[in-house]
C-alpha cells in the first residue's frame, strides 16, 4: 500500500475540510472521538470517508494492562470498521487501566518475555474479536524498567511474529526515546522486521531541562524537526514506501500548516524512492 502522507482529523479543522477538502492522501481519526452512533462528530467522518482513505487510531484498549480486554470497547470499535471500513486500524503498546481505573495516559511496558506472552496473546485476542489486522505502535518513553532483558525493538519485532499484527513505526517516538535513552535511532528502525511495518507517524516535540539533564517530550505540537525527517528517509530505505500521517495535537496550526507537512513528507518519500531506483 502506498499513498501520499495524511493528516489526523482534528475538530478545529472540520469546517476547513467540509469547504476546502485540501490535497492530502488519507486522513486518521482518533477512533474513541467517535464511538458515539449519532451527532456532529460520526457525520462529519461520514462525510470525509467520500473523498479520503480512513485510518482508525485507538488510545485507550489499554493492551499491555492485566485487566481483562474491555469487551465493550472493543465492541465499539468494530461497530466503527464495519461502519467506516477503514484502510488501517492501530493501537500503541502501553498499558493504562488499573484496578478498574483507566489512567488516560500511555504507559510503557517492561520488555520481558513475560510482558511478551501477555501482549502476544492480547493482540492476538483483539485481531480475532475484530476480524482484520492491527498495528501496534512505539510510544516516546523517559524511563527504562531495570527488569527489562529485552531491546524495544527486539519485543515490537517479536510481538509481530508472535501475534501477526503490524507495526506503526512512530519515527518522532523512536528519534525522542533514543535522546532519552541514549541508543542509536537507526538500529532501532533497522532492526524491525520491514514487511510488518504498515504505517510510520511524524511529529513534533519539545526539548525541556530537567535537573541540567536535557529531555525530550512527545507533544505533537510543533512542526517535524529535521533530525526527525532525516530519520523518516532512513525508515523508508528499510521499510519502503507505506502510508505516513503526521500528528499535531496540541496548539493545533491552521490546516495549511499541516498540508504543507504532509508534502514535504511527500517529497522525503520521492527522494527516498530515487535513491533506491
Amino acid at each position: 500500500m502506498s499513498l501520499a502522507a495524511g493528516v489526523g482529523l482534528r475538530a478545529p479543522h472540520h469546517e476547513a475540510w467540509r469547504s476546502s477538502r485540501p490535497p492530502v492522501g488519507w486522513l486518521e481519526a482518533h477512533a474513541e472521538n467517535y464511538f458515539p452512533q449519532g451527532g456532529a462528530q460520526p457525520a462529519i467522518l461520514e462525510r470525509l470517508r467520500a473523498d479520503y482513505p480512513l485510518s482508525l487510531h485507538g488510545v485507550g484498549l489499554a493492551l499491555g494492562s492485566v485487566e481483562p480486554l474491555d469487551l465493550q470497547h472493543v465492541a465499539r470499535l468494530r461497530r466503527m470498521i464495519e461502519r467506516y471500513q477503514p484502510m488501517l486500524v492501530s493501537e500503541h503498546l502501553c498499558w493504562g487501566r488499573v484496578d478498574g481505573s483507566h489512567l488516560n495516559d500511555l504507559l510503557p511496558l517492561p520488555y520481558t518475555e513475560e510482558a511478551l506472552r501477555h501482549v502476544a496473546s492480547r493482540v492476538g485476542e483483539l485481531q480475532e474479536r475484530l476480524g482484520r489486522r492491527v498495528l501496534v505502535e512505539n510510544l516516546s518513553t523517559y524511563l527504562r524498567f531495570a527488569d527489562s532483558t529485552l531491546e524495544e525493538w527486539e519485543f515490537l519485532a517479536a510481538l509481530a511474529a508472535r501475534s501477526g499484527c503490524g507495526l506503526l513505526l512512530d519515527v518522532n517516538n523512536v528519534y525522542v526515546s533514543a535522546c532519552n535513552h541514549g541508543f542509536d535511532a537507526r538500529r532501532f528502525i533497522a532492526a524491525l522486521p520491514a514487511t510488518a511495518v504498515g504505517e510510520i507517524h511524524l511529529a513534533g516535540h519539545d526539548v525541556e531541562s530537567i535537573d541540567g539533564r536535557e529531555i525530550r517530550v512527545d507533544t505533537h505540537g510543533s512542526a517535524v524537526c529535521d533530525e526527525v525527517w532525516s530519520l523518516y528517509g532512513f525508515a523508508l530505505g528499510h521499510v519502503g514506501p507505506v502510508p505516513t500521517l503526521v500528528e499535531w495535537d496540541t496548539d493545533v496550526p491552521e490546516l495549511e500548516v499541516l498540508v504543507a507537512e504532509a508534502a514535504r513528507a511527500d517529497a522525503v518519500a520521492c527522494t527516498a524512492r530515487a535513491a533506491v531506483a
